[in-house]
């Protein structure tokens, strides 16, 4: 039996929690990231029988704490709704569910804007970066928290939903969104390839490139992967690729090599290496990524959605 069968599956089925969500950890509260992440691993599972129970309870979970406005929260409760919203999107998709749900959360995230772009926002940084920072803020993506800065990651989620969802009525709205997105993260890129959470140059000394980020954003990007910035990121990857120590940048690292075609070593050996080490610490979010980068089907982030095309 593979390391996927006899560990990953059943340690995801058994941190589910009896209102159909994941917490963080085992036993813990639900929250919208785990469960998402979950929900999506479980759709990828060579078991489908065995979990369809456990991801219908996790849509449901899902659905019931969508806000009004078609965002998602953090937690329950919490308001407003922020970075989740598009994760909480991919999941229903890749279940192919909760149709009303997906269109209001996709035209929240048309809708989300981040704080810079504006002209105060424009004068302000004119006047006190005096280019310590260099980076278009007129280019804006999507941030963690509304009205607040673009970053890497969020800008990334909000474009890999929104490739899911085709533009169905051909708005241009909705191309230029997805386009003014895509810029932002290339105008973000690290000197020589890669990303962080959004600094690639501060007082003139180019930023250091992260696995997770670049990961996020080389995603978000399949569809511009002849360009010069997606080439030199991918590179970049493929070298860090065999110094990569975590579970995490592990799994999405190996994730994101192949869905490029590029041809990473065999995972699965150095995954139940490293669990038998800590165990991944418990982590529901990095027991998912497992899944998803062992799992052989592997297109929650690479196409449109059948059922709302």
């Amino acid at each position: 039996m593979s390391f996927l069968e006899k560990t990953c599956i059943p340690f995801l089925v058994d941190a589910q929690n009896s209102d159909g969500g994941w917490g963080y950890h085992p036993l813990e509260a639900s929250r919208v990231e785990p469960t998402s992440w979950a929900l999506l691993a479980l759709a990828v599972t060579p078991q489908p029988n065995q979990s369809s129970k456990l991801t219908s309870q996790a849509r449901d979970w899902l659905v019931k704490n969508q806000r009004e406005d078609g965002s998602w929260p953090a937690a329950p409760g919490f308001s407003p709704g922020g970075w989740v919203t598009p994760l909480a999107c991919l999941a229903l998709l890749e279940n192919e569910s909760g149709s009303d749900s997906v269109e209001r959360a996709t035209h929240w995230i048309l809708n989300a804007w981040p704080g810079e772009g504006n002209w105060f926002w424009r004068l302000r940084q004119r006047i006190f970066s005096r280019q310590n920072v260099l980076q278009d803020s007129s280019l804006r993506g999507w941030s963690w928290t509304q009205g607040t800065s673009s970053w890497v990651e969020p800008t990334s989620l909000a474009l890999l939903a929104l490739r899911r969802v085709s533009n169905k009525k051909g708005s241009q709205a909705f191309t230029d969104r997805r386009e003014l997105g895509q810029k932002m993260l290339l105008d973000r890129m690290c000197p020589g390839g890669g990303w962080n959470c959004g600094n690639p140059m501060v007082y003139g000394v180019g930023g250091q490139p992260f696995v997770g980020q670049t990961v996020w954003a080389l995603l978000a990007l399949q569809d511009l992967s002849e360009s010069t910035e997606v080439k030199q990121s991918l590179d970049w990857l493929q070298r860090e690729y065999p110094n990569i120590k975590g579970p995490a940048s592990l799994s999405l690292a190996h994730l994101s090599l192949r869905a490029f075609g590029r041809s990473p070593r065999p995972l699965e050996s150095d995954l139940e290496s490293l669990f038998s080490v800590n165990q991944y610490l418990a982590q529901v979010s990095v027991m998912a990524y497992a899944i998803l980068a062992l799992s052989p089907v592997q297109d929650w982030y690479c196409r449109s959605s059948e059922a709302f095309r």
